[in-house]
């Protein structure tokens, strides 16, 4: 079963915070709150939690994973960003965008799109989140969660609780963070692509 955690949304306690972030570095799954929606994470390089994250949604290998940082800092030690890029994402963070750029070879290839060598980073604006991150003291591995059959990612903990008892280690309960996920944008190539419209302003990537 589930832990199940029910922490402030603006004021996470510390304790709880601790906990959730030993059983992520015990290698378990998590479910938690971000400024889009819940969303699924492990630690980096943990690969049963990559294939749990897989199997519970579903995924193909095409699949981009996230990486959440807690800062522009931590993002650029696992992607590489160019000068016109370097503008374009930290004018957008921390924010509701995930941006698809090149790795460093400090993200475990299993993570990587199979051809394109890149993943997913994003920095969110959320004190649940940021609480983790700073005690995590490095990234997590997230995917949306949305499960398969599911038009809009859940939004409610203790419903994820509910359905998710059995498949996950934990669950973090901040309330109500809204249903829209993130805007994916693809800085890989020269033009920005956006593959997903969500929650933040495409405008300056247009």
């Amino acid at each position: 079963m589930a832990r199940y955690y029910d922490v402030h949304p603006d004021n996470p306690q510390p304790r709880a915070i601790g906990q959730v972030v030993d059983l992520v570095r015990g290698g378990g799954l998590i479910a938690y709150p971000t400024d889009s929606c819940y969303a699924l994470g492990c630690r980096l390089g943990n690969q049963d939690g990559l294939d749990r994250i897989r199997q519970i949604r579903q995924l193909d290998e095409r699949h981009h994973f996230t990486l959440v940082c807690r800062d522009f800092a931590q993002l650029g030690q696992f992607v590489k960003v160019s000068n016109s890029v370097f503008r374009l994402v930290k004018a957008s963070t921390p924010g509701s965008y995930t941006f698809i750029l090149p790795a460093t070879r400090e993200v475990p290839r299993r993570m990587l799109h199979p051809r394109k060598r890149t993943v997913g980073v994003r920095v969110p604006d959320h004190a649940v989140t940021q609480a983790l991150l700073a005690e995590l003291g490095e990234p997590l591995v997230s995917s949306t969660l949305i499960l398969p059959g599911d038009d809009e990612p859940m939004t409610q903990g203790w419903e994820i609780k509910e359905r998710l008892d059995h498949l996950v280690d934990a669950v973090l309960d901040a309330g109500e963070c809204g249903k829209e996920p993130t805007t994916v944008i693809d800085l890989s190539e020269d033009e920005p692509e956006i593959l997903r419209h969500g929650a933040g302003d495409t405008s300056r990537f247009e």
